[in-house]
């Protein structure tokens, strides 16, 4: 059991990869991938934060996933590991959203969580 916890992923969907690499074509020259972090606040307790990164930091985890490489600070990763980014055009509700099997609660836009 310990040892598939260690192994789970920080995934992304199609529908993310596409819409990121685009992204990183027209606005993002010279990025490697995605960062995604945890910052404290938010309405419930947690927030994600993704941006675009160029390099691997020591302790870094690194995931592949549709041709876009993730990294993750091993603090953020117990909160995240096992989560897949996705995106959706929707007028109301798109943009990239975060489906984590960790959280406990969620606010109600789904930037911020508790785990």
């Amino acid at each position: 059991m310990e040892e598939a916890l260690k192994n789970q992923k920080i995934e992304i969907t199609q529908n993310a990869a596409s819409r990121l690499k685009n992204i990183i074509a027209n606005e993002e020259a010279g990025s490697k991938g995605i960062r995604v972090t945890i910052d404290t606040g938010g309405c419930s307790g947690m927030s994600y934060k993704i941006t675009f990164e160029n390099k691997q930091k020591e302790f870094d985890k690194v995931f592949e996933s549709h041709g876009i490489t993730i990294f993750c600070d091993v603090k953020s990763w117990i909160y995240v590991r096992g989560c897949q980014i996705d995106f959706s055009t929707d007028l109301l509700n798109g943009g990239f959203k975060v489906n984590n099997p960790n959280a406990t609660r969620t606010c109600g836009c789904g930037i911020s969580f508790s785990a």
